[in-house]
């Protein structure tokens, strides 16, 4: 039966997460992001009914989607679910788990998979192999139940934005290259006059600080645009002979995450996700004063990063040292105390 969300708000609750979260009330939850234990991979504490110590990866699929239907009842409309789950190999083969499940999860239930974030390990665990690569990324799965999902993309990965302080070349030489393509270009005379004329206005508009850089194609000389820029630009190109593209300074929003593997001095957790992926995943998906529950809270990564960027959050693990190593470290957090860079 369920309980007043408030009664878990701001708590880490030592349990089976299969059986708390069904004391979670309905639509109660803004974001659900968790990394539960892998198949087959760790041994996190001894509890042999564990999600992870299953003899078949479709019997640890089936497991993990009894908890994803309770995770799509309390999240709510405009809320998410992130899944981040490892791959396995079995007699030298990939079981490609975490495409199972999600595969799955669009099969049995009404929700769009909007991202397979991709987390690129910057230091992945040094093995040699002879007849395979080492593995060094991860899926991280953004999982919706309706179009209206709150998402705040300016805020995510804003950090290299604000790390990009010196412009692309705004001096005397900035768009020195453009003008001799256009001279020895094929357009007619009054179409080199034209694209002059504006080069000139685009180089005074990034000098200025009103555009961070800018990239200019010219006819018969770059290949014309495709895809998704195939109207506008290739149009230009056609009818204008040039085409300038304004950057405004903003990094594109790329499904890829690069971030160090986490390794904590008397950390009793064995796997713990980066917090620096949370904390961006959190600025991306919630707002301020938000609930964010993990049903597989660990060593505390979700706690603490919600704690620092003023989220509220739940936490449920089995395991009773992980819990207690957890709720005493979170003392130690404090607010705004987000990470602001990486270091491997």
């Amino acid at each position: 039966m369920a309980k007043p969300i408030n009664e878990f708000v701001n708590k880490i609750i030592c349990g089976n997460c299969l059986e708390l979260i069904k004391e979670i009330p309905s639509s109660s939850v803004n974001l659900i992001i968790t990394s539960p234990p892998y198949f087959k991979q760790r041994d996190y504490g001894g509890y042999e009914k564990e999600i992870g110590n299953e003899n078949r990866a479709e019997e640890y699929v089936e497991n993990l989607l009894k908890l994803f239907y309770e995770c799509f009842r309390v999240i709510k409309n405009d809320g998410s679910i992130v899944f981040n789950i490892g791959d396995k190999y079995e007699n030298s083969s990939l079981l490609l788990v975490p495409y199972r499940f999600a595969i799955e999860v669009l099969n049995k239930l009404p929700v769009k998979l909007v991202n397979d974030i991709t987390w690129v390990k910057l230091n992945p665990t040094p093995r040699q192999f002879r007849r395979r690569l080492v593995s060094s990324t991860e899926p991280f799965f953004h999982f919706v139940k309706s179009d209206d999902y709150y998402y705040n993309i300016d805020e995510f990965m804003n950090l290299l934005d604000k790390s990009r302080t010196k412009r692309n070349g705004n001096g005397n030489n900035l768009g020195k290259k453009y003008f001799g393509l256009i001279e020895n270009s094929e357009l007619l005379e009054e179409q080199k006059r034209r694209a002059i004329k504006e080069l000139e206005e685009v180089i005074e508009e990034v000098k200025s600080g009103k555009l961070y850089s800018f990239r200019m194609k010219i006819k018969g000389i770059h290949s014309l645009p495709f895809g998704g820029q195939e109207g506008g630009r290739k149009t230009q190109i056609l009818k204008k002979g040039f085409t300038i593209i304004k950057l405004h300074g903003n990094s594109i929003k790329r499904d890829v995450i690069e971030s160090p593997v986490e390794t904590i001095k008397g950390a009793k957790h064995p796997a713990i996700y980066p917090e620096y992926i949370i904390q961006e995943l959190l600025k991306l998906l919630t707002r301020e004063g938000d609930i964010v529950l993990d049903p597989f809270m660990g060593s505390g990564t979700t706690a603490f990063a919600c704690k620092k960027l003023r989220r509220n959050y739940i936490g449920f693990d089995i395991n009773q040292n992980y819990c207690k190593s957890a709720v005493n470290n979170l003392k130690e957090i404090k607010i705004n105390n987000a990470i602001t860079e990486w270091i491997i």
